[in-house]
């Protein structure tokens, strides 16, 4: 049986016992802002399981497109993705633990359905706790339709609750898991969870509690969430021990092979097949999600910039991500319309991205292999590859993993507070030297005050001086010396020039110059500024002729990644000194 015969079974048994289909909700989770992703079918229905009435009744079954990026170390294993799909059916104060476990028994075994043997499976329950007792009703079902007690395990909040561990307000409760032995004929009497051959299937959780503080108070109704793996089942149905080897994955990993090396790592092979899946669904979900330094944009970016390093593990030199997101298209539109809908922003996104990251890789690689020869990797290392090559600390920490060297998060940290606390050194003020916090949009707010400074000087005149400047991820202000307020053709001036300077996709540069040095080459800013300083030498950043100035950084590698400027607002500040307040960013 294939996926997509697999989804068509599921939703054709529950719609046959009375329950209404409904589509995909969106990957942004609309009703849960603890989570950037829908992780679970539950998110988009959370109104429901609270008590409100849904449109399609109490009775409801779909495929919904998740996405989970805790487990992205263990990616590259035989069953472990960042985006997968759930089959759910879902009981609205209806149905509860009786019918839930009997028609998910049935379903599985029947021959009518998926027919899988009895003898191959088993099931875990909810042990008990001081908040809610052990679920003995469940087991005696499982025992009931043939499942033996042996291969029933009792399990704790951590493995048998949704969500896992009880620690998350809401609706929730006990879950009973289903597991299918794929370590070959000789299945064990006992079932031990520990074991990874036993590959989980499904998971019915029955939802009647809601979560509000520390307390676990009862739901007005009792409701049952379930959720079947698509991409394990798959595999489970066709012999598979590995997700990667269905249907699902083959395409996407024959398009990989033909661009790698001979022999490719296997590991990094599912890595990109996985991460370029992912970003695909991403991109082209009906959010209009695009790849950032923040929020779902980050996590995109990061899986974009993982799957092109691994490329280049495997000998791809070339840009690929665009062809692995073709064959992802063409695979699942029919299932989801809205990969071909949107299409053209999807590639826009990837050759965008692609660009940008092999300009940022090649620079920041070489430097690290630099440092990894010579030093073992400190966090000071992983400070100066961030600050001066935009290069991100999570890539570097997987780096130096590879190499058998850890980074310390903590050191890391320390060096950019030091230059926090540098900066306010030099000008006295809270946000003195520009930044307040580590945050990528901050730093591309920083490099914009440098660009910022020398549009003002060349509209203005060269009277203009920086007398402050404070930047956070939301905002810039920047105070500077001018005795008139700005005319709007003035700020519609600044704005383009900065624009047009952020557009060129300009380098972003600096080096160590003598105080002398720096003046004949016309860079700007407080010679005598504390954070700039490095002995009797000064750091100055040039961004190609667009500026040169003294500074500290960190900031973008080039303009481009600052993607747009506006301002927002230009105001006295004190006696002859302005302010304009801006964003950055898309």
């Amino acid at each position: 049986m294939t996926a997509h015969q697999l989804r068509e079974t599921f939703i054709k048994f529950f719609v046959e016992k009375g329950h209404t289909h409904i589509p995909s909700a969106s990957l942004i989770p609309e009703n849960d802002p603890s989570v950037l992703f829908t992780t679970a079918g539950m998110h988009p229905l959370v109104p429901y399981l609270m008590g409100e009435a849904h449109p399609s009744g109490t009775r409801l079954v779909d495929y919904q497109k998740c996405v989970r990026t805790g487990d992205i170390d263990e990616v590259g294993d035989n069953t472990h993705l960042t985006f997968f799909e759930m089959l759910g059916n879902w009981s609205l104060g209806d149905y509860f633990k009786d019918d839930s476990i009997k028609w998910s028994f049935e379903f599985l075994t029947s021959d009518k359905w998926l027919g899988l043997d009895v003898n191959m499976l088993a099931v875990s329950v909810f042990a008990g706790d001081d908040d809610a007792s052990r679920d003995d009703e469940s087991a005696k079902l499982w025992i009931e339709l043939g499942i033996p007690e042996k291969r029933i395990s009792y399990l704790g909040k951590d493995d048998n609750w949704w969500p896992a561990g009880g620690k998350h307000p809401g609706p929730q409760g006990p879950d009973t898991e289903i597991f299918y032995w794929t370590g070959g004929v000789d299945v064990p009497d006992t079932f031990d969870p520990s074991d990874d051959r036993w590959v989980e299937i499904w998971n019915n959780v029955f939802m009647e509690f809601d979560k509000v503080g520390d307390e676990l108070k009862p739901l007005s109704q009792k409701n049952v969430d379930t959720g079947m793996g698509l991409e394990r089942t798959a595999a489970v149905l066709q012999g598979q021990v590995s997700v990667y080897d269905t249907e699902l994955f083959i395409p996407i990993i024959q398009k990989i092979e033909e661009r790698a090396d001979e022999g490719a790592d296997e590991t990094s092979v599912r890595i990109i097949a996985d991460h370029m899946r992912s970003a695909t669904f991403m991109l082209a979900d009906r959010a209009g999600l695009s790849p950032s330094n923040v929020d779902q944009g980050y996590i995109i970016r990061r899986l974009i910039r993982r799957a092109i390093r691994h490329g280049r593990m495997i000998g791809i030199e070339d840009a690929f991500t665009v062809d692995l997101a073709e064959v992802v298209i063409s695979e699942y539109s029919e299932a989801y319309p809205e990969l071909s809908e949107n299409k053209e922003h999807v590639i826009s996104c990837l050759q965008t991205e692609e660009d940008k990251f092999s300009k940022t890789i090649k620079r920041g690689l070489k430097e690290f292999e630099k440092m990894i020869a010579k030093h073992e990797l400190s966090g000071e290392h992983a400070f100066h590859l961030f600050s001066t090559y935009g290069f991100p600390l999570e890539l570097t920490i997987e780096l130096a993993r590879e190499k058998g060297q850890m980074v310390d998060h903590k050191v890391f940290d320390e060096e950019f507070k030091k230059h926090q606390e540098l900066s306010r050194a030099g000008a006295g003020q809270k946000f003195a030297g520009g930044l307040a916090d580590s945050d990528p949009k901050t730093i591309m707010g920083h490099t914009a005050t440098h660009l910022l400074h020398a549009a003002l000087r060349e509209v203005l005149g060269d009277h203009v001086e920086q007398k402050g400047s404070n930047i956070t991820a939301k905002r810039l202000r920047f105070d500077f010396s001018h005795p008139d307020k700005l005319t709007d053709d003035e700020k519609a001036r600044v704005e383009a020039i900065v624009n047009e300077n952020i557009e060129k996709n300009i380098p972003v540069q600096f080096e160590m110059l003598s105080v002398e040095e720096a003046k004949e080459r016309g860079a700007i800013g407080l010679f005598d500024d504390a954070y700039a300083q490095i002995g009797d030498k000064i750091k100055v950043y040039f961004v190609g002729d667009a500026s040169k100035e003294i500074c500290g950084g960190p900031h973008v590698v080039s303009t481009g990644e600052i993607k747009s400027f506006k301002i927002i607002k230009e105001e006295s500040s004190s006696q002859g000194i302005r302010r304009i307040k801006a964003v950055v960013g898309n």
